[in-house]
């Protein structure tokens, strides 16, 4: 935390940003019994006893052949804290995902804001559509650093001083940045989470290139990892068939 003597408040700076999965119902006997019960009906009931290991084929056929729907009855729910012009970019996957974030409405917004660490590529080269990230100088980091630093402050200064002066929140809150953090709660499906992933991530086994913005890329990493634990066979067969979601 920073703080300068004209202020009355501190302001939070990050880097990073968190994932933590909070609930889930996922496993990858879920894909194996609602798959099923189109050649067993009933009777599909009993792979929920079954070791899904001994099914990892069948998992495997329905990612390859893009079979998706059995990859839907699963749930995993994510806390999320991000700069909001992540949120903005994640809220552009609608189908299969449910979204409750923090509102500036109903309570006085806290100064957490993001700053790019030095591992952050800064200049970009190219034109759109067919471009690169590079290295940014130490001279433009430490630019990117302060400058970003400064407007946080000010903006926040404002923020407060109308709060101060009775302006409601929802008013107040319009001069803050979208390096403001904010937090939320994400609920998705395996199949909505590989549609994610396919897009908001970089990987080497991917068949269809993507070139996400890193911020929220940071985000998919870590929900990927979580849900790699809890679905190893379906995260197998995904990245086995090209990272595309069924």
């Amino acid at each position: 935390m920073t703080q300068t003597p004209d202020d009355d408040f501190k302001i939070d700076l990050r880097s990073d940003v968190t994932v933590e999965l909070v609930k889930h119902s996922a496993t990858d006997s879920d894909v194996l019994f609602a798959a099923r019960v189109s050649t067993l009906g009933e009777q599909s009931l009993d792979e929920l006893k079954k070791d899904a290991e001994r099914s990892k084929g069948l998992i495997n056929y329905l990612m390859r052949d893009r079979h998706g729907s059995p990859f839907e009855h699963n749930s995993m729910t994510f806390f999320v804290s991000a700069p909001i012009f992540v949120f903005r970019e994640f809220m552009r996957h609608r189908v299969g995902w449910s979204y409750n974030e923090e509102s500036g409405r109903y309570r006085e917004l806290q100064p957490v804001f993001y700053v790019p660490d030095a591992s952050r590529k800064l200049v970009q080269q190219g034109r759109p559509g067919k471009y690169e990230f590079v290295e940014g100088t130490p001279e433009q980091h430490q630019l990117v650093g302060e400058a970003m630093e400064e407007s946080y402050r000010q903006a926040y200064r404002t923020y407060r001083e109308m709060l101060a002066a009775g302006v409601a929140r929802e008013v107040a809150r319009s001069v803050l940045p979208v390096g403001l953090y904010s937090s939320m709660y994400a609920t998705c499906n395996a199949r909505s989470l590989m549609h994610f992933l396919g897009l908001r991530t970089q990987h080497e086994l991917a068949k269809v290139p993507s070139f996400p913005q890193r911020e929220i890329e940071m985000v998919g990493e870590k929900m990927e990892a979580e849900w790699a634990r809890l679905m190893p066979l379906t995260y197998a067969a995904f990245n086995a068939n090209g990272r595309v979601a069924p």
